[in-house]
């Protein structure tokens, strides 16, 4: 077609269909797939007309992109466990073309959560015996494990346990039990049981204390996962003070005379977004003097000459040794150890945590963090 210039009336020629002014035409959308939370987007670039040079996915919701020059059009930054379609256009100099059609719907997966984990297990026992003899050991404290940048798989079950505190008895107490997650944590191991006639308590290891007279002055505890209880006191007639329950961070003290020995302190940690103290040691009871005073972090003080003859267990979901107990007019009961507990944090953003059949727990939101808290029991958890 020709044309006059108004001004010159000289003609110049205007090419019609000439693809250097124009847009391009919409791709064809292929299949789109998913891995956890990126996209692939496939897509077939338009065969006439104008060329595009970059071409852009858009994700339905949300309108999360990604461009490539050529397909497929990598999306990452998807949401977990939501369903998207994804349109693609292209663009050139002259704009961009028109939408393809909607493509095939696909749902993301929750991505690996990372965490930080918590992980205390049962205090042992304080051994106790009766009038007139020596006081028995104070039991150890439960393992205590902190672990952060743990990695979870999305739809996988994790083996649970939270160790329960070992019983107190006339005699030996018991030891605490292990807690653990199968696969994800370092197994904390359960505090030894408070060892009879003036030994030591038993250790972080799980070891129990000796049962015969002869002093096991040894600490078998695992690095870094609690301390032995303390000894306990020699006889007197009006009884003898036992050994102090161990703790996360110290060792129990030992019983001197009639006067119990005091809980080793625990450890502080902020897991839960504030500083808590666990896993402190039970104090031990007296004969006619004292009763020992329970370490920071949960320890149960010891009982007073004169009160009934059982130490005061740790706290409950502390991992606390347990104290001993030996009183005039025994026999005594050494006291249990604390239960243990497992606390884990993680982004809201990871999914919603199941707590299965088997343990009691609860998850409370802190600002941008989860945190779920196990206090007993053994069974599953997963994020989904």
């Amino acid at each position: 077609m020709t044309v006059k210039s108004v001004k010159t009336g000289v003609s110049t020629s205007l090419a019609v269909g000439n693809t250097s002014v124009a847009k391009p035409d919409a791709p064809t959308i292929g299949t789109a797939t998913v891995s956890v939370q990126t996209a692939t987007v496939p897509f077939t670039a338009a065969t006439k007309g104008a060329a595009g040079t970059t071409f852009t996915a858009t994700s339905s919701p949300s309108s999360i992109t990604g461009s490539s020059a050529t397909s497929p059009i990598t999306v990452s930054g998807l949401a977990g466990s939501t369903s998207y379609t994804f349109t693609v256009k292209a663009t050139n100099a002259n704009g961009d073309s028109v939408a393809s059609a909607a493509s095939n719907s696909i749902t993301t997966a929750v991505a690996l959560v990372t965490l930080d984990a918590l992980v205390i297990a049962g205090g042992g026992a304080g051994a106790g015996r009766g009038f007139g003899d020596n006081g028995g050991g104070g039991g150890g404290a439960g393992g205590f494990v902190y672990q952060t940048s743990l990695t979870a798989s999305p739809n996988t079950n994790y083996a649970v346990s939270v160790g329960a505190g070992g019983a107190g008895a006339a005699g030996n107490g018991y030891a605490g039990n292990n807690s653990y997650i199968t696969g994800l944590t370092t197994t904390a191991i359960g505090g030894g049981a408070g060892g009879d006639w003036d030994t030591v308590g038993g250790s972080g290891s799980g070891a129990n204390g000796n049962t015969t007279v002869t002093v096991n002055s040894g600490d078998n505890s695992t690095a870094g996962q609690g301390n032995k209880g303390g000894n306990g006191g020699t006889p007197n007639a009006s009884g003898s003070g036992g050994g102090g329950g161990g703790g996360a961070s110290a060792a129990g003290s030992n019983g001197s005379g009639q006067t119990g020995g005091n809980g080793g302190n625990g450890s502080s940690n902020s897991i839960t977004g504030l500083a808590v103290t666990y896993a402190g040691g039970g104090g031990a009871s007296g004969g006619s003097s004292s009763a020992g005073t329970g370490g920071s972090g949960g320890g149960g003080n010891g009982r007073n000459y004169g009160s009934p003859g059982t130490g005061f267990a740790g706290d409950t979901n502390k991992g606390s040794g347990g104290g001993c107990g030996n009183v005039s007019g025994g026999p005594a009961t050494g006291g249990s150890g604390g239960s243990g507990v497992i606390i884990l944090r993680y982004l809201t953003s990871a999914g919603t945590i199941t707590i299965g059949a088997g343990l009691t727990g609860s998850t409370a939101t802190d600002g941008s963090h989860k945190v779920t808290t196990l206090t007993a029991g053994t069974g599953n958890v997963s994020w989904a």
